[in-house]
């Protein structure tokens, strides 16, 4: 079983790129702005919730998203020690959505202590309806994740086979899949984890 979301794009880049920031802090700590500004594009852009997005949906380019991490950093703004909870994401997420009027969506957090088949099922879940999925990773073991440590970035897909659970991850405008449960399984105690976004399903 294998789900891609239908992402977006902006000339060769998959998503947005963190590295276009000229804000020499948002340039060096912008990445949960950058995530947030994913998650509303991509919402704008596949699910017409084009109020979350200021600019034109169906023209991006790379000067709207920059001037769009300017409007998101306020919310999401750089700091000493990162953007390194769920929590400190969630309200300065939630605060914007206010500001542009979206009463619906409603953000919960999956912890990063979360045993990883319950998270699992927690990716299947918001991808198969077609949401990304911000990803905090603080520490990892594991070396092959060392640029991802102390970073924001995007879940955009699975594949799960027997045995296997992969994702597949959009960061610094590429992308890659990597094992979930390697992924997960971070060998630190202080861990990041998930934030999930639904919507209350409406009324019949």
């Amino acid at each position: 079983m294998k789900r891609e979301l239908p992402y977006f794009s902006i000339g060769d880049s998959f998503g947005g790129n963190q590295d276009w920031f000229r804000d020499p802090m948002m340039h060096l700590g912008g990445c949960g702005a950058a995530a947030a500004c994913d998650v509303c594009v991509n919402l704008a852009f596949h699910h017409n919730k084009t109020h979350l997005y200021p600019f034109e949906i169906q023209r991006l380019d790379k000067e709207a998203y920059i001037k769009f991490s300017g409007i998101m950093k306020p919310y999401l703004r750089p700091r000493f020690g990162g953007i390194d909870t769920l929590d400190i994401f969630m309200n300065g997420f939630n605060q914007y959505l206010e500001y542009v009027n979206e009463q619906r969506i409603q953000l919960s957090g999956c912890p990063g202590d979360t045993p990883v088949k319950e998270a699992a099922n927690k990716v299947k879940d918001q991808i198969d309806r077609g949401i990304p999925i911000p990803f905090l990773q603080l520490r990892h073991r594991n070396v092959n994740f060392k640029d991802l440590v102390w970073h924001w970035f995007m879940l955009v897909g699975y594949e799960e086979s027997e045995n296997e659970f992969y994702v597949k991850i959009a960061t610094y405008g590429g992308f890659r899949w990597l094992s979930f449960n390697e992924l997960w399984e971070t060998g630190y105690k202080r861990k990041g984890g998930m934030v999930l976004l639904q919507e209350p399903q409406p009324l019949h």
